[in-house]
């Protein structure tokens, strides 16, 4: 085998770093699109490597052997050897065995032929520790820790990496492709190509090789304020005339934010909302996934809107936005708080509600790339549903879905008082990213308590549920009465098998043990309490109908937030047409927190069981356009709802999203 040069010898032999120029990753090499991030742009992840055929292993090969300098003798001298007086230099002794070299003492000889001295190097180091990988050119060496290398591999088309090998790119490397950004992965075995969305005013940066702007990933982070979001209707059973189905976009910043909705390949809105401002924008009803007592599941193409915007915004969804209108009642709504695309996930446990006599449960699943692929497992209760799309009656169902469809899932009739038909619990999975939201056309809560109401919630993704959470019981005010406090109905999802749940104060009637993942159980309660679970639980609330007490609203729903996912800042939104709006505040005990730039009073604050937090409920007044802001010296969490004659709504009013 041919000797390395001997810079690399020297590596092996010493372990040291080597400098090497590392090839770029090319862009047009193929690959395969993988996973996105979502949010101010489209992502695909594509992938090259070294082509395998180009590798070669190799026996190991020993380097030949230096001998040490013998230090005792300052000087060797070849007497046949012409002395040149400017000459330095050693003297290669010619006996020596093939293969190994004799480190000679370097001498200088002046013309009378006496030595003037000598000068030794330094021993040379130890060999590179075994499966060290180092980069000769575009080749990766693998030390075998004796001197030598037990592996060898040419890195074409791909890169060597110092430390690492063979890869198709170098990790975090970047650069543009027109207006694409392509960062290599961690794992350097491809890029995470991201279109840089001009709508959503996001640029690729020929110097950083990244996605610019205020709505590019870099900038937004991981939280309920995004620039792309796809409102998407839910099966209710109110009247499409004269009720509406809107979006409400709060704008967080400071600047004009430019928006647009699209269904599709078509424009359905432009408009703009001031910095700080609040805008109702009003959507046509979607009938395919507004539904009937007749519908089947289905796919819906372009199902969902599509909103972007160039400035980050808050989004929340009204189903619909009335609740009087032209002297009638719409006597069904609910709201949901949209999350932006960029904290998706790809796998949910669904939250909705079981079949109420043949008013179906639903969930919608939608997508943001082309070429979803949509997996459904359901639970234990999951079915029969009504097939159609893709989806049996069982409940099991695969679904190919491109950017902006809808698949929508309905429950079936089981039988039994309540129907034992119920959605939750049902496990979405797929390949990119997608939204859920768990959904019912009209229910009572509980069952023998009307009058039925419009549900439906934006479902967390499995990587943002917790084993805690704090829960907090609504306040509701009667006609020309004062506030009071409320029950509700808590239920508890689990993900996990033999899932144990403990409360703080304790709850009479709530589960202590949930036996399988997709499993739920579910109790009334009018205090506020800590819930811990020995694995990730989804948690739910929802308002008790108006028979149940207060004499105002119906059914609403809402998701409950882990505390590991609060913020210290909240921008939320209460519809000024309903007779009342309240927000419930979880917080460490002793938290300065502040409503609309006015602290909650400290009388409002109560403890929640010994947990060291603390709840306050407190009326959303004094602001025309309905928008209000919340802040605190650390994070706390909030609760947005709200009661008209009979109906209501209920939505959690932000959180941030990072993985649990």
């Amino acid at each position: 085998m041919m000797l390395p040069s001997t810079p690399l010898r020297e590596l092996a032999r010493g372990g040291a770093l080597v400098a090497v120029a590392l090839a770029g990753c090319s862009d047009d090499q193929p690959g395969t699109s993988l996973t996105d991030t979502g949010t101010g742009t489209t992502v695909a992840v594509s992938s090259t490597g070294p082509d395998p055929t180009t590798s070669t292993t190799s026996p190991t090969t020993t380097l030949p052997t230096t001998t040490t300098p013998d230090t005792s003798s300052s000087t060797t001298t070849d007497p046949t050897a012409t002395t040149d007086p400017t000459a330095t230099g050693s003297t290669t002794d010619p006996t020596a065995t093939t293969g190994s070299t004799t480190a000679v003492t370097a001498s200088t000889t002046d013309p009378s032929g006496s030595s003037s001295g000598s000068s030794t190097g330094e021993p040379p180091p130890p060999p590179c520790p075994a499966d060290t990988i180092l980069c000769e050119g575009n080749t990766a060496k693998t030390c075998d820790g004796m001197g030598g290398f037990s592996n060898e591999e040419n890195c074409d088309p791909g890169v060597c990496v110092e430390g690492k090998g063979c890869l198709a790119c170098v990790p975090g490397e970047a650069t543009c492709e027109g207006n694409v950004s392509k960062v290599c992965n961690e794992e350097g075995s491809g890029t995470v190509d991201t279109t840089c969305d001009d709508v959503q005013g996001v640029m690729c940066d020929a110097g950083t090789g990244k996605c610019v702007g205020a709505c590019s990933p870099d900038e937004l982070g991981l939280s309920y304020i995004g620039c792309e979001y796809f409102p998407t209707v839910t099966a209710n059973i109110v009247s499409a005339t004269p009720f509406s189905f809107a979006v409400v976009v709060a704008n967080a910043s400071n600047n004009v934010a430019n928006i647009r909705i699209d269904r599709g390949a078509n424009v359905v809105v432009q408009d703009t909302v001031a910095g700080g401002a609040v805008k109702v924008i009003k959507l046509p009803w979607v009938n395919e996934l507004k539904g009937n007592e007749s519908s089947p599941s289905t796919k819906v193409v372009d199902g969902a809107y599509r909103l972007r915007s160039n400035q980050p915004v808050t989004v929340y969804q009204y189903n619909p936005l009335e609740y009087t209108k032209f002297e009638m009642y719409s006597h069904s709504n609910d709201a949901s708080l949209l999350l932006p695309t960029n904290v998706w996930g790809k796998h949910t446990r669904v939250v909705a509600r079981n079949t109420f006599q043949t008013q179906p449960g639903a969930y919608v699943v939608v997508a943001r790339r082309e070429g979803t692929i949509v997996e459904l497992t359901p639970s234990a209760t999951g079915a029969p549903v009504v097939p159609g799309g893709g989806v049996g009656p069982d409940g099991h169902g695969q679904a190919l879905l491109g950017a902006g469809d809808a698949l929508v899932v309905i429950s079936g009739v089981g039988g039994g008082v309540p129907d034992v038909v119920d959605l939750t619990g049902t496990l979405v999975a797929a390949n990119h990213p997608v939204q859920v939201i768990g959904a019912h056309a009209c229910t009572n809560v509980p069952h023998d308590k009307p009058a039925c109401d419009h549900l439906e919630e934006s479902n967390l993704p499995l990587d943002n549920l917790s084993q805690t959470y704090f829960l907090t019981a609504p306040l509701v005010k009667p006609p020309k009465l004062p506030p009071i406090r409320k029950a509700r109905l808590v239920r508890v999802v689990a993900t996990e098998d033999a899932t144990a749940l403990t409360y703080d104060p304790p709850q009479p009637g709530a589960p202590a043990m949930l036996l399988k993942a997709g499993d739920h159980a579910e109790f009334v309660s009018q205090q506020d309490f800590a819930l811990a679970a020995s694995a990730r639980v989804a948690v739910a609330e929802y308002m008790l109908g108006q028979s149940a007490g207060g004499d105002s609203g119906d059914p609403a729903m809402t998701i409950a937030v882990p505390p590991a996912l609060f913020r210290a800042g909240y921008a939320v939104h209460a519809p000024i047409h309903y007779e009342s709006n309240f927000v419930n505040l979880i917080a460490p005990a002793g938290a300065a927190v502040s409503l609309d730039n006015k602290p909650v009073p400290p009388n409002l604050w109560s403890p929640i069981g010994q947990s060291g937090w603390s709840a306050a409920r407190v009326a959303l007044v004094g602001k025309a356009d309905g928008d209000h802001q919340l802040s605190a010296d650390q994070p706390f969490g909030v609760q947005v709802y709200g009661y008209g004659q009979y109906t209501s709504y209920w939505y959690p009013g932000g959180l941030n999203l990072q993985p649990l």
